[in-house]
């Protein structure tokens, strides 16, 4: 294996799509109309504002996750780690090696699974002195 730097190595404009991406999901609600079959319209498009394994939100946020190298996945929820105070800044590459060790292809789905992914996220990013804030009100594609 080789040397864990001391600090994330995956690239902000990275990173900072997930954000912007996570709080576009966040803001929905759990789903309240299962059963719901008529016009959208009639309904006032309220499904629009419900999140659901169809949503497309969800959809390109795993993909974004899914889409990253392996270091970066790895760096991601290493940094998910730092944010949410479960590892310091100083523990990285502690942080790091185990998220190398505990790797499996269900990364974007472990991380999605975290209803504060986009604040752990740019709280990681602050103890390391970086920021998404560069990037809000910005409209960045998904690459």
């Amino acid at each position: 294996m080789t040397d864990i730097p001391v600090r994330p190595q995956i690239a902000l404009d990275s990173v900072c799509r997930i954000v912007m991406r996570a709080r576009e999901f966040d803001v929905k609600e759990g789903v309240t109309d299962e059963d719901e079959g008529s016009n959208p319209t009639d309904d006032r498009f309220i499904d629009v504002l419900e999140a659901n394994k169809d949503d497309p939100v969800f959809q390109e946020l795993r993909t974004a996750i899914r889409d990253l190298n392996v270091d970066d996945q790895c760096d991601l929820v290493a940094l998910t780690w730092v944010g949410r105070g479960d590892y310091g800044p100083e523990e990285w590459r502690e942080a790091r090696t185990l998220t190398v060790q505990q790797y499996n292809e269900r990364t974007a789905e472990y991380l999605l699974g975290m209803p504060l992914l986009a604040d752990y996220l740019e709280e990681g990013l602050a103890h390391f002195e970086m920021s998404c804030a560069d990037f809000e009100g910005k409209h960045l594609s998904t690459p």
